[in-house]
């Protein structure tokens, strides 16, 4: 959510400071905002509302110089988005603060300063933290010591960096519950809550783990752990080009990304198969041969869009792999009471490896007695990864578009893989090899999938005039449904609801009207006479029937009926494939309708919050 950039360095670290903004403008923000240490020396701060390109203007209008300072994209959570609520937060004229996350206890400390005198200036819950490090400071503390004794108060989630008019020589940063990386430069150093903010400046990164508070100068970084006790945290190189945040020729970064999944998907399964479709039990990491043979259930836990994958992973592993599979949204598994069964591997799927509430989940799991853990995830450096027995990356480089795509399709690719294996373990190594076989299949099916981008794009002229939209599957393809609702919603702000097609009786058929499209995913397979009568049901009520499906069915279908034609495709991997023409449609539809395509309203790439 939102994003946090530090620097101290012997030149001006505005340029850095807004270049590292921008760079992160894809998280989801309202307002921007930084504060410098001047030549006078004084605290000059300035903050605008809307997008980092306004902060910018404003400093164009009145440039601003400093060797340090603290900058911020605010995602609005406490008071709405308006100047006075961005940060930096300061008290006084010598604290200036940035922060991510939310302290759940704000009210209970705001109260309190409050009855001590202190003014507030603004909605927050950013700004308590300030004035807790100013009256620790005002007895005797420096920045550092200021800080550890505040987070001890603070209850929550967040990433804190700090400065003091007082200490011009340093940058306090502390993590707990929300991600923080020190970039190391040459008699200069960074700090942000991503890596991908600083790659113009360095390619050398110190990711903070949980609980560490670290005092960074031009020339050292302190770090030290939950306990006070001096760490040292691994040297990182990345590998990242800074253009991987340039959209290319590409319109929107959405657009790139469904173009590069052919691609990505390569990098996913490369090394993970050997020559004869065996998948790599080492894929899943160096315990897998000990842990993955015991597992006799599997507990899926996700969230939006990674979600959808655990939904449509549950039927390969229920009946390729005969191992039964529950999947739970993360925010709901946290606060119910669960039943463990013995020898369960808890799987946790997230893009960004940071999401608050899959990471709190895992926490949780791990005293619980599950078997083991296990990630899929895109993120090496991301807490989820660093904190679980077993790790499957999903190589889908960076992505900035906050409606995921391409991280999607390759989660579902090591799910697929996943599954693979743990028929091979079972003793199915035939089915491994006729599943691996598929797979590999996928690259150049995706690639002629996103042929129909023309013809898609023509598609959308139909929905742009909509309010509503359903979309129906059966099987996997109905969690697959429900990711081409979600897309749609999220970036063109139509309606859109999913249900397994079977169900249409049961309710959504009472919706059905002529303004009402009806997207239908309709693969060769089993199922396809069930499906060719939810159409005739939708067609006799004047539904606008839109059908994917393969292109020799058409003439199948009523001739009134738009189908989005894809070659034929092997039924185990369909509904990897089938995922493009959902992810075209709802893009040229926000096209149309002039949303803002990568940075929706009011959501976030990264949301590292409740």
């Amino acid at each position: 959510m939102c994003g946090i950039v530090g620097a101290i360095a012997e030149r001006n670290v505005v340029p850095i400071l807004i270049e590292g903004l921008k760079r992160l403008e894809y998280r989801g923000y309202d307002s921007a905002g930084l504060a410098v240490i001047d030549e006078q020396p004084s605290i000059l701060r300035k903050r605008a509302v809307g997008k980092v390109a306004e902060l910018a203007g404003k400093i164009s209008q009145e440039p601003c110089f400093g060797k340090i300072g603290i900058a911020h994209t605010r995602w609005a959570t406490h008071g709405k988005p308006s100047e006075r609520n961005a940060h930096p937060h300061m008290s006084g004229k010598k604290i200036a603060i940035v922060h991510n996350g939310i302290i759940e206890n704000y009210a209970e400390l705001k109260a309190e300063l409050q009855a001590q005198g202190v003014e507030f200036h603004s909605d927050t819950d950013t700004e308590v933290i300030a004035h807790l490090i100013h009256q620790a400071m005002q007895s005797g503390k420096n920045l550092i010591l200021a800080i550890r004794a505040v987070v001890s108060r603070l209850k929550g989630a967040y990433a804190i960096v700090a400065m003091n008019l007082d200490e011009p020589d340093r940058l306090v940063a502390v993590r707990s519950g929300s991600p923080l990386v020190i970039g190391l430069g040459i008699e200069e150093n960074f700090i942000a809550s991503d890596s991908l903010s600083l790659l113009p400046v360095t390619h050398r990164f110190v990711y903070l783990h949980e609980g560490d508070i670290a005092e960074v100068t031009r020339h050292m970084i302190n770090i030290t752990d939950l306990h006070g006790h001096a760490v040292t945290r691994p040297i990182e190189e990345q590998n990242i080009l800074s253009d991987a945040a340039s959209k290319g020729h590409y319109k929107h970064f959405m657009l790139k990304e469904i173009f590069e999944q052919p691609d990505v998907v390569t990098q996913t399964m490369s090394g993970c198969m050997d020559s004869e479709g065996r998948v790599q039990i080492n894929s899943f990491g160096l315990k897998a041969a000990d842990i993955l043979p015991e597992i006799e259930n599997i507990k899926i836990v996700a969230c939006g869009t990674s979600y959808h994958a655990g939904m449509l992973a549950k039927n390969w592993l229920e009946e390729w792999a005969k191992i039964p599979c529950d999947v739970e949204i993360a925010s709901e598994l946290r606060y119910r009471q669960t039943v463990v069964r013995p020898n369960t591997l808890f799987l946790a799927i997230s893009q960004s490896g940071e999401t608050a509430d899959t990471l709190a989940a895992l926490r949780q799991a791990q005293t619980l007695g599950y078997a083991a853990t296990m990630v899929i995830c895109n993120v090496p450096t991301s807490s989820l990864v660093r904190e679980s027995d077993l790790v499957f990356m999903t190589r889908a480089g960076a992505e900035v578009g906050v409606a995921s795509t391409k991280a999607f399709v390759t989660q579902l690719v090591g799910l697929y893989l996943f599954t693979a294996l743990l028929t091979r373990l079972r003793g199915m190594a035939d089915l491994e090899l006729k599943l691996t076989t598929a797979l590999r299949q996928v690259p150049g099916l995706l690639q002629m999938a996103l042929g129909l981008d023309a013809e898609i794009q023509l598609t959308a002229n139909q929905f742009i005039e909509k309010q509503h939209a359903l979309f129906l599957g059966r099987s996997c393809f109905y969690p697959l449904a429900l990711e081409g609702a979600l897309k749609l919603k999220e970036i063109s702000y139509i309606h859109a609801e999913a249900y397994p097609a079977g169900e249409l009786k049961h309710g959504p058929l009472a919706l059905v009207d002529p303004e009402m499209p009806i997207v239908i995913l309709a693969p060769r397979n089993a199922l396809l006479d069930k499906l060719k009568a939810n159409i005739q049901e939708v067609e006799a009520r004047g539904g606008q029937l839109f059908v994917v499906t393969e292109s020799s069915l058409k003439k199948e279908l009523p001739a009134n009926v738009h189908v989005i034609g894809l070659p034929a495709i092997a039924e185990e991997i369909a509904a990897i494939v089938y995922t493009v023409p959902l992810q075209l449609l709802a893009y040229y539809v926000a096209v149309l309708k002039g949303t803002d395509v990568d940075q929706p309203r009011n959501l976030a790439k990264s949301v590292t919050v409740e």
